[in-house]
């Protein structure tokens, strides 16, 4: 009878290296922290969301998968330009209680925002607006932000000014900035 020489000498069988490795105690503590890891990371700094609809186009496509960074404005407020993840209902709310919207921040608090021949004032300034890329023909007053209000609006204009869910948030309700 022919016996492994790994398994009378002691030393593990290549098929537990390959799975575990030569040490499986300390495989497992890598497993276990690479979990942890995983589950704090994903349930409480990046949150993975699906893009649905067009009003972000063509800065984030439809369907896509991008992350929300939760920390993002731990040490700042949010800034114009940011496009940020908005909580659509309170918490306790019937409807859509995860349902998020995915908006550019155009206007800060105490910021007058308005819309003329397409384009967005702000406090009656031309705002630059690289992002866009379909034009609209929007108008619309002067919309002033409260003390914690930012305005917020997606980057295809190319929807009447009433089909385009915009407008001022709560900075309780943003939940974080897009990080991809």
């Amino acid at each position: 009878m022919v016996q492994d020489t790994n398994q009378s000498s002691g030393k593990p069988d290549w098929r537990q290296i390959v799975l575990v490795g030569r040490r499986p105690e300390a495989t497992l503590m890598r497993i276990v922290v690479l979990v942890a890891v995983c589950v704090v990371t994903f349930k409480f700094i990046l949150l993975p969301i699906r893009v649905e609809g067009i009003s972000m186009e063509p800065t984030y496509l439809d369907r896509r998968v991008n992350c929300i960074n939760r920390l993002a404005y731990w040490r700042h407020e949010p800034r114009r330009g940011d496009v940020v993840a908005i909580r659509y209902s309170e918490p306790g709310e019937l409807t859509a209680p995860h349902a998020m919207l995915l908006k550019r921040i155009i206007g800060l608090p105490g910021d007058s925002v308005s819309f003329h021949g397409g384009q967005a004032y702000i406090n009656g300034q031309l705002l630059e607006e690289p992002y866009v890329k379909n034009g609209c023909d929007w108008e619309h007053a002067p919309i002033q932000c409260g003390p914690d209000q930012y305005y917020v609006v997606g980057d295809n204009r190319s929807m009447p000014f009433d089909y385009h869910m915009q407008g001022r948030a709560e900075r309780q309700r943003i939940i974080g900035k897009v990080l991809l």
